[in-house]
């Protein structure tokens, strides 16, 4: 039977470059996979999964009204082993239910990578949906960038370094927008908890 695994962390553990092995080991062995990224990252990447190390591969762009289950059914092969989706944090409760059905009826897991929580602690939608659904929960694990416990949580900063607690939930950045940190730093940062 078929799982949805939703590999979660903060920035910077390595979620795309562990996706990018997985897609790898599966097309070594012969096997099919469909990459997915949601347009929200797509766009600064070319419709590519990038790591940071150097290793991508193209994937099929979503947006929020793209239908996982109808496109997986259409375009599925024999061959088809796996689903492989970066940034899930990014998606809707719609998707995710799409997802589990497309492990339900068709058969196929789905490998999902994305990141809990937003600048302000708060979860993604597709992130929480995901912790509901999802039949694995594996958490990839990072330092804190402050000291050497391990990091939960994301501060966005803003031009000038500066720990922002209000805007967009969403908002395309690296480490010159976000600092990687634990729930202590998080606490004395951001007086949010």
């Amino acid at each position: 039977m078929a799982k949805i695994h939703f590999f979660y962390s903060t920035m910077n553990a390595g979620k795309s470059t562990a996706l990018l092995q997985s897609n790898h080991n599966y097309k070594e062995n012969g096997m099919d996979t469909m990459l997915f990224i949601p347009k929200a990252d797509a766009d600064k990447n070319n419709g590519f999964i990038e790591s940071r190390i150097g290793l991508n591969a193209k994937a099929v762009i979503v947006d929020l009204d793209f239908d996982f289950y109808e496109y997986v059914e259409k375009n599925k092969t024999e061959n088809i082993h796996c689903i492989l989706i970066d940034e899930v944090q990014f998606l809707s409760k719609d998707q995710i239910i799409q997802i589990s059905k497309i492990t339900d009826t068709l058969n196929i897991p789905a490998m999902c990578y994305g990141i809990r929580t937003d600048f302000r602690g708060e979860l993604f939608e597709g992130s929480k949906y995901l912790l509901a659904l999802a039949d694995n929960l594996v958490e990839l694990k990072t330092v804190c960038s402050m000291c050497p416990r391990k990091a939960i949580m994301v501060v966005r900063l803003d031009q000038d370094g500066k720990v922002l607690t209000e805007g967009q939930k969403i908002q395309i950045g690296g480490n010159e927008t976000y600092q990687v940190v634990c729930r202590k730093h998080f606490r004395s940062l951001t007086k949010l908890i």
